[in-house]
């Protein structure tokens, strides 16, 4: 008698089920290269953090530390000075300097900005049109940008020197009279401003250039089917697509403006009688450029700074934020 061997039934569509042990296994394969990659992100991170700790968090905090308290020659290197509070911003404040130096900046600032904007989106349009020498004047125009802050200072300095100057030369060529343009107080802060305008150009047509490049052709032909000449594109399609890179570069202009020393200080170190003086070149003085140096008042116009800074900073992330949510 032969007996009948059953065959269990394969499983059900919906019961399939993979073996405990082979389950088991995959979780402890995807465990270690989780951590692995956990790891990796780590390594990385911790060069940047280290590097914004050392050069960024620390000079910051001792910056505010140096506002805060009574520091002089000594007590700046034995490490014992009294705490003050905030008497040395109030002294600064009440200094006669702060006001001129405060309208100084703004000035210097405001100007620079109008003009290195207006002048650099007027160089990038115009360079958006392909022809021979292109590639070659953008170059030209990038050298203010490489050269040394101190060599281009230097040049502005004879350019417009009193007596040798290639300016004033110029000046009496063509019949006018001759301008002291780094000893006149009505002169001395235009001219650091006119180099500075100078200097800042180029960072602005690169940036501005990069943003027309990323604007779609098509939107010209576009509106250029519906009839709209050249100034109603601009009007209506460069410029609103244009907004955001010209808000970062605005923004980038403003905090690079309002720290800017060594323009002024090589050409007029400040001067005469501090007319063209700004809070940058009054930290430094304060800080460094006496034989008593005053490293409190100068910590604390440097902070000033970075707070104007850090203000219009927040301004432009809540309009992004704004423009993000519309």
């Amino acid at each position: 008698m032969k007996h009948a061997t059953q065959t269990p039934a394969p499983p059900a569509a919906g019961d399939r089920r993979e073996p405990a042990s082979g389950r088991g296994a995959g979780s402890t394969r995807r465990r270690p290269a989780r951590r692995s990659g956990q790891w990796a992100a780590w390594a990385f991170l911790v060069p940047v953090v280290v590097y914004l700790l050392v050069f960024y968090a620390y000079p910051l905090y001792r910056n505010v530390d140096l506002s805060l308290r009574n520091y002089t020659v000594r007590s700046f290197v034995q490490g014992d000075a009294p705490f003050t509070g905030l008497a040395n911003y109030a002294k600064v404040v009440r200094d006669a300097t702060f006001g001129p130096a405060l309208w100084h900046t703004v000035v210097f600032t405001v100007v620079s900005l109008a003009f290195q904007f207006t002048i650099g989106l007027a160089l990038a349009v115009f360079f958006t049109r392909n022809f021979r020498l292109s590639a070659t004047l953008r170059a030209l125009f990038l050298v203010p940008w490489l050269l040394p802050l101190i060599v281009s200072s230097s040049t502005w300095s004879w350019m417009l020197d009193s007596e040798s100057g290639v300016v004033n030369a110029t000046l009496k060529a063509v019949g006018l009279d001759p301008v002291n343009w780094l000893t006149s107080p009505d002169w001395s802060l235009w001219s650091v401003t006119i180099a500075n305008i100078w200097i800042g150009i180029p960072f602005n047509l690169v940036v501005l250039y990069s943003g027309l490049q990323a604007i779609p052709s098509h939107i010209y032909e576009a509106a250029a089917l519906d009839g709209a000449g050249g100034w109603q594109r601009f009007r209506r399609v460069t410029f609103p697509l244009l907004r955001p890179v010209s808000a970062i570069t605005l923004l980038l202009g403003l905090v690079y403006t309002l720290k800017v020393f060594d323009i002024i200080w090589i050409m007029t170190k400040g001067g005469p009688s501090d007319a063209s003086t700004t809070l940058a070149t009054w930290s430094y003085r304060l800080g460094f450029g006496n034989l008593l140096p005053s490293f409190g008042p100068g910590a604390a116009v440097g902070n000033l700074l970075i707070v104007i800074a850090l203000v219009f900073g927040l301004i432009y992330i809540r309009a992004q934020r704004r423009q993000v949510g519309a």
